[in-house]
């Protein structure tokens, strides 16, 4: 069994419009699409990867929008079919504890979180309140880490700041997306290898120069509480697939990071 615990969609009318957007901010490193960014198109690349099921990573960029994001995750929550999903907040939102009800009630039990969108550290204060009814809640909480082509000239989750909020909030289920982040795999090997925090794995495959930073980590950090990703569409499956069966882990450990992870974590949800 394969969970992939990192992918993104976008809805039908949506997709075409958010990926031409999301496409060009690609360019600078790089990234190439290969999905057309709707749920259909998704399953259908993860399905030929042999992937059996996928969480659906939902952001909300400014507080406005936060509603329809979740309404859209509810609706994937509802199909219960091969895709999941994870909620959003914003941290300037003042619906956060109604949003959460609304989540909770469909059987959504994470939230997806950007502080490169929408241009705050993970440590500034803003966040506290999210990640507070989070903890209270049980809910879990991934977020973006490390670079982001969208602001190619500033990191606003860091291994540091990542360190600093699961200090602050011990009982918080924190996955940090991309190993902790694209271009900080060796701070991440210095200050979160061994600590609480949750990584998944997406976006490994498309990172070379960290190859052997990423697969140290894989062997040294709990592998209970690593988690299979892609970040499709911005990574092939089948690629992020045999950077994972080639890293050199046990049978127990490849169970634990390809799907029993996730099932743990799913399990008070779908």
């Amino acid at each position: 069994m394969r969970f992939c615990f990192h992918t993104h969609c976008f809805p039908d009318a949506l997709a075409p419009k958010a990926m031409a957007v999301l496409t060009e901010n690609a360019k600078v490193c790089g990234y190439i699409p290969h999905t057309d960014g709707t749920a259909s198109g998704a399953e259908k690349v993860l399905k030929s990867a042999g992937i059996d099921g996928a969480l659906v990573c939902n952001i909300a960029t400014n507080p406005r929008q936060e509603h329809k994001v979740n309404d859209f995750a509810i609706s994937l929550a509802a199909q219960r079919g091969f895709l999941f999903a994870a909620g959003s907040l914003h941290p300037e939102s003042g619906n956060m504890e109604p949003e959460l009800d609304r989540l909770a009630a469909a059987g959504i039990r994470g939230i997806k979180i950007h502080p490169d969108y929408v241009g705050m550290e993970i440590t500034d204060e803003r966040f506290e309140k999210i990640f507070s009814l989070a903890e209270e809640r049980g809910f879990f909480v991934v977020t973006h880490t490390g670079f982001d082509p969208v602001c190619p000239d500033r990191i606003h989750a860091t291994a540091g700041g990542l360190l600093a909020v699961v200090k602050k909030h011990p009982r918080l289920r924190l996955i940090a997306a991309h190993m902790g982040g694209p271009r900080q795999s060796r701070q991440v090997l210095e200050k979160l290898v061994g600590t609480p925090i949750f990584f998944d794995t997406s976006l490994s495959a498309i990172r070379p120069d960290e190859r052997e930073a990423l697969e140290t980590i894989l062997r040294e950090h709990d592998d209970r509480r690593i988690l299979f990703g892609t970040d499709t569409p911005w990574s092939d499956p089948a690629a992020e697939i045999a950077f994972l069966e080639g890293a050199g882990l046990s049978e127990r450990a490849k169970t634990n990071i390809f799907y029993r992870n996730a099932a743990t974590l799913l399990a008070a949800g779908h």
